[in-house]
C-alpha cells in the first residue's frame, strides 16, 4: 500500500500545506489514497472545490484535503494549489494509477498478427487481438484483448484501443487516439437505393479517419464513407453510445455527448458542442463554437456562436419565448373561454334589446 506524508504530497502538486500546528505532529497518519468527501476513509486525502462544502467534513473520516484557498475554519490539513481538481487527479493516479499500465511490450502469443502487418516493436499486442493484412501499429501503442483490426488499417503512435473494439478496413488513426471498449469504426453506412422493388445498398468503398488526439467513447459508431472518408477532427472527444452516420466530416475540438446521433453527409466547424441525445438531420452543417442543447434537433443548417434548443432547434432566445408562451396556455385558455362567455352574454343582452 502507497503511503505518502502530507509534505510530499503538497511537493509532488506544486502546493502548500495548511494546517494547525496540533494536526501535523507525528501521529497523524500518513496519506494512504484519495477520494471523494462521500467515500473518503481515515487517512484518505478528499477535495473541497467550495466553502459549502466544508460544514461535511465534520462528519468526514478524510485525513486532509485540496482546495483552492485557505478555508481558516477546515478541520483538516489542507493542500492549497491554483487548480484544486488537476492536483486531485495527479494525487489519484499516485494511489490508483491509470488503468493503462504498460508492464510489457511485444505481441501476445494468442494474439493472431499478419505477416504482412507492420507493428512496432514498442507497441502491445494483447492476448486473443487481431491485426490484419497490411495494417500498420505505431510506437508505444496498446491494443488490448480482443480487439481487432482488420486489413490496410494505419494506427498512429500512443493510441488506446480496448477490448473489443473492432476497425473494419482501411480505417486510419492519427497520434493518441483513445478508443474505449466495443466502438466500432468503418462499418458500411446505412444507404440504399430502390432496384426493382428491392433495397440495395449503395457503395461502401470509403473509410474512416480519426486525426490526433481524439477520444471516442465505448459502443460509438462511426460509418465509412461512401467514396472518401469519414473524418473527426484533431481534438474531439465523443461519448458513449454515438452514432455517426456515413460521409460526415466533424471539426476539430468538439464535445459530442452522449446518444447524439449524425446522420450522413453532415459536417460541424470546430469546438462545436452536442449536448445528450441531440440529432441532426443529414446534408446540414453546423458552425464553429455552436452548442446544441439536449433531445435537441437540428434539421437545416446552422450558423457559428450559436446556441440552439428544442426540435425543430432554434436559437435559445426564440425557444425561451416559446417555452414561456407554452407555460402561459392554460391561463390563456382560461381567460378565452371568460371572454366567450362575455361575448356571449352581450350577445344575448343586444338581441333582448332589439
Amino acid at each position: 500500500m502507497t503511503a505518502i506524508d502530507l509534505a510530499t504530497l503538497a511537493n509532488r502538486v506544486h502546493g502548500e500545506l495548511f494546517a494547525r500546528s496540533e494536526e501535523i505532529t507525528p501521529s497523524v497518519p500518513l496519506i494512504t489514497g484519495a477520494s471523494p468527501l462521500a467515500d473518503a476513509k481515515p487517512g484518505h486525502i478528499t477535495l473541497i472545490d467550495n466553502e459549502k462544502y466544508l460544514p461535511r467534513l465534520e462528519s468526514s473520516r478524510a485525513a486532509a484535503c485540496v482546495t483552492k484557498q485557505t478555508f481558516p475554519n477546515c478541520p483538516i490539513p489542507q493542500i492549497v494549489v491554483p487548480n484544486p481538481h488537476d492536483a486531485f487527479a495527479q494525487i489519484c493516479q499516485i494511489f490508483r494509477p491509470a488503468c493503462i499500465v504498460r508492464t510489457a511490450t511485444g505481441i501476445h502469443p494468442t494474439a493472431v498478427v499478419a505477416e504482412t502487418a507492420n507493428v512496432s516493436s514498442t507497441a502491445v499486442i494483447e492476448s486473443h487481438a487481431n491485426i490484419g493484412e497490411h495494417s500498420v501499429v505505431g510506437e508505444r501503442t496498446h491494443i488490448h484483448r480482443g480487439a481487432t483490426v482488420m486489413e490496410g488499417c494505419k494506427i498512429g503512435a500512443d493510441c488506446q484501443l480496448y477490448p473489443g473494439v473492432v476497425l473494419y478496413p482501411g480505417t486510419v488513426l492519427g497520434d493518441r487516439v483513445v478508443l474505449h471498449a466495443n466502438c466500432v469504426l468503418g462499418a458500411h453506412g446505412f444507404g440504399y437505393r430502390m432496384v426493382d422493388g428491392k433495397h440495395v445498398s449503395t457503395a461502401q468503398l470509403g473509410w474512416v479517419e480519426i486525426e490526433s488526439d481524439v477520444e471516442i467513447g465505448a459502443n460509438t459508431t462511426i460509418d465509412r464513407g461512401t467514396y472518401g472518408a469519414t473524418r473527426i477532427g484533431e481534438g474531439t472527444k465523443i461519448d458513449n453510445l454515438v452514432m455517426i452516420g456515413h460521409n460526415c466530416s466533424i471539426g476539430k475540438h468538439n464535445l459530442i455527448c452522449s446518444q447524439v446521433g449524425i446522420a450522413g453527409s453532415s459536417s460541424t466547424g470546430d469546438y462545436v458542442v452536442l449536448a445528450g441525445q441531440a440529432g441532426l438531420r443529414d446534408h446540414i452543417h453546423i458552425g464553429s463554437r455552436t452548442m446544441v442543447g439536449a433531445q435537441s434537433g437540428v434539421a437545416s443548417d446552422a450558423p457559428e456562436d450559436q446556441i440552439l434548443l428544442g426540435s425543430p432547434a432554434i436559437p435559445r432566445m426564440e425557444q425561451a419565448t416559446l417555452f414561456a408562451a407554452i407555460n402561459r396556455l392554460p391561463e390563456m385558455r382560461k381567460t378565452l373561454k371568460r371572454l366567450e362567455k362575455q361575448v356571449e352574454a352581450l350577445k344575448s343582452e343586444s338581441t333582448t334589446n332589439e
